[in-house]
């Protein structure tokens, strides 16, 4: 079983998200006690899609993230790197048009799309500078950006509670339920790792970004960052 690095070398990330793909939906469901469901809720609100517009869903694994998106109208391409989560979505989800691509290097041409979103991926990226730099190169002036990522509890008592679930009650659980139980370590270390809100949001503008503001769901838990290309 792959177990990827902090330093997040490609393959190994890619190679860690391939064995977890089977059971991955179900697993994250378990993980997050269904609150999985309303915060893909919420992406979907603040992504705020016209019908007929082009959305790219990057980090879209089985493309549980990319059917909200497909039901309001719009036109989704969900992408991901690992070739494991895109056979089972392909498998599970046969109505949407799976695309293989890197975050740091897109397959797409220079303003191609209406809006770009990243559902719990960007802090698994190598480069997220670089990332954010793409994904306002194919997105259209004016376009939007929704990035939907773990963040870092509002209130001091609720943080310490978070973490301590996240290194030792998450790695337990993921032993009863994941196909790969070190994947959820890394990811809990990952998410450790990962700056605040106010961090991610410098880091959106620092790539060109405008208007970038988040909003904080269950308590900061998670955070939706919302930004425009000029």
């Amino acid at each position: 079983m792959a177990r990827a690095g902090l330093d997040k070398e490609p393959h190994e990330v890619a190679a860690m998200f391939d064995d977890v793909a089977a059971r991955y939906d179900r697993t994250n469901s378990v993980l997050s006690f269904r609150r999985d469901l309303r915060w893909r809720q919420q992406l979907t609100r603040a992504l705020d899609l016209r019908p007929g517009e082009l959305v790219l869903d990057l980090a879209a694994g089985t493309g549980a993230s990319s059917e909200p998106f497909a039901a309001a109208g719009a036109r989704v391409v969900p992408c991901d790197f690992s070739r494991g989560m895109l056979a089972a979505g392909r498998q599970s989800r046969p109505q949407l048009s799976f695309v293989a691509g890197d975050a740091t290097r897109l397959p797409f041409a220079t303003g191609s799309f209406d809006a770009v979103t990243i559902s719990f991926g960007l802090r698994n990226v190598v480069d997220t500078d670089r990332a954010l730099a793409e994904m306002l190169r194919v997105t259209r002036h004016g376009g939007r950006l929704v990035i939907c990522e773990f963040s870092l509890p509002v209130r001091p008592t609720w943080r310490t509670l978070y973490r301590n679930y996240l290194m030792r009650a998450l790695p337990r659980v993921a032993r009863t339920v994941a196909t790969n139980p070190e994947a959820y370590q890394y990811l809990a270390e990952s998410i450790r790792q990962w700056p605040d809100q106010a961090g991610l949001a410098e880091r959106i503008r620092a790539a060109g970004w405008e208007d970038v503001s988040w909003k904080n769901l269950s308590g900061g838990i998670v955070a939706l960052h919302r930004a425009a290309r000029p």
